[in-house]
């Protein structure tokens, strides 16, 4: 009976990229989230519409989502 050999399509450096998106696409999530209300009945527009949640915190989730991509793209060191 034949042994058959099992090959990895990543390598750890691919593990690691992956690792790092995704890490970064949860930072993004978290910022998006924000914090919590003093008051819920009361809207404040510089709360939800700031830089941080309209700006920064979509920058790093499509940062991840390329940071992503890029690992399963890259070819393995042989």
């Amino acid at each position: 009976m034949k042994e058959k050999k099992i090959v990895n399509i990543f390598d750890r450096q691919n593990y690691l990229w992956m690792i790092i998106g995704a890490a970064t696409i949860a930072i993004g999530i978290l910022l998006m989230i924000g914090g919590r209300s003093e008051d819920p009945t009361v809207f404040k527009a510089e709360e939800v519409y700031s830089f941080r949640r309209i700006t920064l915190a979509p920058i790093l989730i499509v940062a991840g989502l390329v940071l992503e991509i890029y690992a399963i793209m890259r070819k393995p060191k042989d």
